[in-house]
C-alpha cells in the first residue's frame, strides 16, 4: 500500500457538488452538523444556522476505495470530512491536510492549497482532484514537485463522475510501467 500514490482529495464540488439547479443524478441530499460551517454562519450573523446541506453519491465510497491511492483529504473540512462525510459514505477515516493556512492570497496566483500539497507530498506520487485547479497550479506542481502528479479539475456541479474514476485509475497504473 505505501507504494501506491497519494489521492488528494477535495470534497466541496468533487464528492459533495454544489451550485447546480437540482440535485445531480444518484446523489443523495445530507444534512451534516459542520462545527465549521456553524461558526462561519454565526460569524455572518445568522442567528440559528440550519445543518449545512451536502449532496453525496452512496457509490463514491466503495469507487474511491477501490482505486489503487492512498486517499487523503485535502480540504477545508479537514477532520470533519472524516467525522462527518466519511460513514455517510462507507469509507474509513483517512489522513487530512491540516493547512497552515487557508483561502490566502498566493504572490504567483496559485490556489492556496497548491503549495502546501506539495510539501504535504514530500516528494511523493500524487493525483489531487478538485473542482479549483487552475493550468498556473498544474504548471507549478510539474516545475517543484519532483515526482509524478496528476491534477484532475472536477465540475463543481457535477462531482466525480465515472470518466474520472477511469481516468484516475489509468494514471496509477501508468506508473506502474
Amino acid at each position: 500500500m505505501a507504494d501506491r500514490p497519494l489521492l488528494m482529495l477535495d470534497v466541496d464540488g468533487p464528492i459533495a457538488p454544489y451550485g447546480g439547479f437540482r440535485r445531480p443524478g444518484g446523489y443523495r441530499t445530507h444534512r451534516v452538523q459542520s462545527r465549521t460551517w456553524r461558526q462561519r454562519q454565526l460569524d455572518q450573523g445568522v442567528r440559528n444556522p440550519k445543518p449545512l446541506r451536502v449532496w453525496l453519491h452512496p457509490d463514491h465510497g466503495p469507487s474511491l476505495l477501490a482505486l489503487p491511492y492512498r486517499p487523503v483529504w485535502a480540504t477545508a473540512w479537514r477532520e470533519e470530512a472524516d467525522e462527518l462525510l466519511a460513514p455517510l459514505l462507507g469509507l474509513p477515516r483517512f489522513p487530512y491536510v491540516n493547512w497552515e493556512s487557508m483561502h490566502h492570497g498566493d504572490p504567483d496566483g496559485l490556489h492556496w492549497k497548491t503549495r502546501q500539497l506539495v510539501a504535504w507530498a514530500d516528494q511523493q506520487p500524487f493525483a489531487w482532484v478538485d473542482d479549483e485547479i487552475e493550468p498556473q497550479d498544474t504548471e507549478w506542481i510539474a516545475a517543484n514537485h519532483p515526482g509524478p502528479a496528476l491534477t484532475l479539475k472536477i465540475d463543481h456541479r457535477y462531482g466525480l463522475r465515472p470518466e474520472h474514476f477511469a481516468q484516475l485509475t489509468a494514471w496509477a497504473e501508468e506508473l506502474d510501467c
